[in-house]
């Protein structure tokens, strides 16, 4: 089984992820942010993935080591859940429209972690959330998860709708990239039998 489960303690905040790579999309999150839980209810979704997150996070100064430190735990897990990385597909694409907004994901499970970043929201915030705090969500779970990822916003014109349209090319490209390849099921997906380091 793809499992992965990890806990995170610091003194900003308390998280438990639990998450299955072979799952229905089920979900159980609750990150004291609705946004970012309303956000990875998505991902679990559309990714296909059974996704649990508790946080516990110091919400009242503001929401940025909650989101950070929330990537970087789904990323840890979901590294745990790919193992070696043994007969993944490996590379993933998606665009997804979400009304007015349309956004390009692209991802190598290659683990060398890489993020390229190309959006633009239209105002600061969303709601009490910083607009800004969505790349750090992306580059933690980048970062911890060995993710080579390019994220890219053609356009858009409602910062809910640009966010969402993130979350669910990332979605619908993670799903295709863990997916098993029944011809290399053996095998890691590169020449040089290994994931990461140098090309």
């Amino acid at each position: 089984m793809r499992t992965g489960r990890v806990e995170r303690k610091t003194h900003e905040t308390e998280i438990l992820v639990e998450l299955d790579l072979d799952g229905t999309g089920r979900y159980d999150v609750s990150t004291g942010v609705g946004f970012l839980d309303h956000m990875l209810e998505q991902l679990s979704r559309h990714a296909l993935i059974d996704l649990t997150v508790r946080c516990k996070g110091d919400t009242h100064i503001d929401f940025h080591h909650t989101t950070e430190d929330v990537g970087i735990a789904i990323g840890e897990a979901f590294d745990r859940a790919l193992g070696e990385r043994r007969g993944i597909t490996r590379y993933g694409s998606a665009i997804a429209p979400m009304d007015e907004a349309l956004t390009r994901v692209a991802l190598d499970l290659s683990n060398r972690p890489y993020l390229v970043w190309r959006v633009d929201f239209v105002r600061d915030k969303l709601g009490e959330m910083d607009t800004e705090l969505f790349k750090e969500w992306f580059g933690a779970f980048a970062q911890a998860g060995g993710v080579t990822l390019h994220v890219e916003t053609f356009y858009g014109e409602n910062n809910h709708h640009i966010a969402e349209s993130c979350f669910k090319a990332l979605a619908r490209a993670v799903r295709q990239a863990v997916e098993i390849d029944p011809r290399k099921a053996d095998q890691v997906p590169s020449t040089k039998g290994v994931l990461g380091g140098s090309l």
